[in-house]
Order: C-alpha cells, then structure tokens, then sequence
C-alpha cells in the first residue's frame, strides 16, 4: 500500500480529501506544517512515503535525497518555489502544483488590498483601536490606472473585477487578453496609479521590484503583492515609502515568514503586510484539497495532468 504524507495545514484525517486517498487504496500521514520546519523534521516525516500532499515545505535537494520511496509531489496551489524541481526530476519525482485552483480568490482579495490601500481602511481602524479618530482622505479607484505584473489565472481574474470599478488595466505579458493594455515594465510602472505583483517566482522575478522600479512608479502609487515576497526588494521598499517616491504598499506576502519582530516592514506608515491569505477562502481551500489528492491519485496511476518538472 502506498504511503501518502498530507502537510497542508487544513486538511485533517477523516475530511473528505482524507477519505478520498484512502478510497484509492492510499494510507495516510498527516503532518500539518504551522510555520517553519526544521529540515530534519521533515525528513523524518518523509521515511516510508511514496507520495506527498504538500503546502509550502521547503523540499530542497538535499531532503529529497534523504526521501527514496517518494515518487509524486503535489502542491496544494499554484506556487512551487519552495521545491527543488529540477533535484526532484533527477530522483524520477514528478512535481504538480495545481494552476487557477485559487484563482477567483486572489482576484477578489486582491481588490480588497487594492480598496484598503486607495482608502487606507487598516489605518483608520488602527487608529480608533488606538483611541484616535483618523480622517484623511483617501482616494477613489475609478478613473485610475491598475499595472499587472504577470498575466496568470488570478491576474485575469482581476481584470473583470478591476474594470467594474471604473479601472484602466495594463499588464506586462507577452499573452493577450480583452480590455486590457499591455506595455514593458518601465511604462506599466511609470504610468500605473496601483501596481498589482501576480507573476511566479524566478531567478529573472527575484528581487524585480528594486530601488530602481520604485523610483519610476508615481509618488501616489501602491504597490500590491499577493504572489511572493521575493519578487520585493523590501529594504529598498521600505527606502521608497519612507521617502515618498511611492505612498505605501499592501504585502499579502513577505520574504520570510511569519515575519520576524525585526523586520524593517514593521512601523512604516504607509505600509501594511497581512499574513498571506490571499487564496485562503473555505471555497478555494476545499477545491485545492480536493483536487490536489485527485493529482495525487492520477500522478501515482501515471496520469498526473499538471507535472511541472517534465516527466519526472
């Protein structure tokens, strides 16, 4: 009987998905990962395991060579950043991630932030929480415009939703698509009023958004980012709002996290970082739990529909 490890922190023995694996014949594992796991504790979660439903474990090259049972990797979203697909396809591991599955939820969170930044709805709560009646104003997303970087399922699914409001979208990709403008990046930054971050994490992606990007954007522009923290450069982040070459920035996501007591994020006006919910919605959660143990079961038949890393 194959062994499948379930980390993702929302599945639970007994739920449906659990009980989908193992009407498939699979024994299941579970292993929720809250924070950060040392990497020996993840090989000894690992021993014995053919296959792995994952959420974001950092399975690098060397954890996977202390893994020679497991044969699938299956993300339960979108991102694969914190796998090592290439080692992982040496060890004839295939890798699937599950592209679109949170899609209409980012789109829908991604307004939020963009609605909370335009009307700095965090800040006026802090405020009367604090005691204090804050009344600035604020500003109106009708009539601006709304830079997308990349063009994925969640980045299309905020068009629609962007162009409700009265917004003008541009996007950087090569891909095309209805009511949208798409330019180079220096334009897209120079011109764009919100700057929304959709695009994967890569070695051309990290740290993309620099002192230099920043200093192209608008002095009223905010950046938005609910892909991945790397693709900010956030020391030089922290550099532009502080001096007002942008206004601030809603981050979803951070570089590390949770994010460390330290972090020069933390204090800034201008600058609010919530703790990386775009995509958990109980619809989305459901529908990545769900599909990913059908990837799962596919994958380990042969028939995974959504490999990453070639044949394996």
């Amino acid at each position: 009987m194959n062994r499948v490890l379930v980390t993702t922190d929302y599945l639970r023995p007994g739920d449906e998905v659990d009980e989908y694996l193992r009407g498939a014949g699979l024994e299941t594992v579970h292993a929720p990962m809250n924070g950060k796991r040392d990497p020996e504790q993840l090989v000894e979660a690992l021993d014995g395991i053919d296959a792995a439903l994952v959420a974001n474990e950092p399975l690098s090259a060397g954890v996977l060579a202390r893994a020679p049972k497991l044969r699938v990797i299956v993300r339960t979203g979108v991102g694969y950043d914190s796998i090592d697909v290439e080692a992982a396809a040496r060890r004839g591991i295939s890798v699937s991630t599950l592209p679109g599955v949170n899609a209409n939820a980012v789109a829908e969170y991604t307004m939020g932030l963009l609605l909370a930044g335009a009307r700095r709805l965090v800040q006026s709560a802090s405020g009367v929480a604090a005691g204090k009646w804050p009344r600035e104003d604020g500003r109106e997303l009708r009539g601006s415009t709304l830079g997308l970087i990349g063009y994925g399922a969640s980045a299309r699914a905020v068009v629609p939703l962007a162009r409700a409001f009265g917004m003008t979208v541009v996007c950087t990709s090569g891909l095309r698509g209805p009511d949208v403008r798409f330019t180079g990046l220096p334009e897209l930054l120079s011109t764009s009023d919100y700057v929304s971050v959709h695009t994967s994490l890569t070695d051309r992606t990290r740290g993309l958004l620099d002192a230099s990007a920043f200093k192209l954007m608008k002095p009223a522009a905010v950046l938005v980012n609910t892909a991945r923290g790397a693709i900010v450069d956030e020391a030089a982040l922290v550099s532009a709002v502080v001096s007002g070459e942008i206004a601030g920035a809603v981050l979803d996501v951070v570089c590390e996290e949770p994010l460390p007591l330290d972090s020069p994020l933390r204090g800034v006006a201008g600058i609010v970082v919530c703790s990386h919910l775009a995509g958990q919605t109980a619809e989305a959660r459901r529908a990545a739990g769900l599909r990913g143990a059908e990837e799962l079961v596919a994958a380990l038949d042969g028939r995974a529909r959504y490999v990453v890393n070639g044949e394996g």
